[in-house]
């Protein structure tokens, strides 16, 4: 149930996604629903975000630990993901973020749980480059740009059903993370002759 909802919810978002729609494509049963999610589609919605999400995250850590060259990895990731969408007829879209766009504003628990998904994927992201040498709040700031960035060029690419936004953030990312980490004044100082 759990991975048939998160790709459902790749597909058709929180609202569009029915309770039927999940169980007749899981093939499992009415009361194991219930059973399991006695809070019904919040639940099971919760838990669905936190499987996929977290299953995200082990793949993003995983590409980032891949290389020395966080900008490099950050562009193989938004890669795959602009493969996905164009290999789905620009059908399958991130299952958090489509499911935040959704219901962030009707479901307290559900906003939270995308939120926190968001947060971990960030904190991967933010981790990577304090081990490869960025400065702490840098490293933050520059996590949660990546993480907004191919969120929203996800969701601009499906709409056009065309990966360029993707490409353009992966190209761009890849520039801006793939430099060492902040020089310091002194570093940035040009050198000066000495008088012959």
């Amino acid at each position: 149930m759990l991975e048939t909802a998160g790709e459902l919810y790749r597909r058709y978002g929180y609202h569009g996604t029915g309770l039927n729609q999940i169980l007749d494509e899981s093939g499992a049963p009415r009361g194991s629903l219930y059973f399991h999610f006695p809070g019904g589609k919040q639940e099971l919605a919760v838990s669905a975000i936190g499987a996929s999400g977290r299953e995200i995250g082990r793949g993003i850590e995983q590409v980032l630990r891949s290389t020395d060259d966080v900008g490099d990895a950050v562009r193989q990731i938004v890669a795959f993901l602009a493969a996905d969408l164009s290999d789905s007829g620009w059908a399958r879209g991130c299952p958090v973020g489509s499911v935040a766009m959704d219901a962030a504003l009707t479901s307290e628990p559900v906003r939270i749980a995308c939120g926190e998904i968001f947060a971990e994927w960030a904190g991967a992201v933010e981790h990577r480059l304090v081990e490869t040498g960025r400065d702490a709040a840098e490293a933050r700031e520059l996590a949660l740009l990546v993480i907004s960035a191919i969120e929203g060029a996800l969701l601009i690419a499906r709409a056009q059903r065309d990966a360029e936004p993707l490409r353009a953030a992966g190209s761009r990312l890849r520039a801006l993370l793939g430099t060492s980490k902040t020089t310091t004044a002194s570093e940035r100082r040009p050198e000066t002759k000495e008088p012959e």
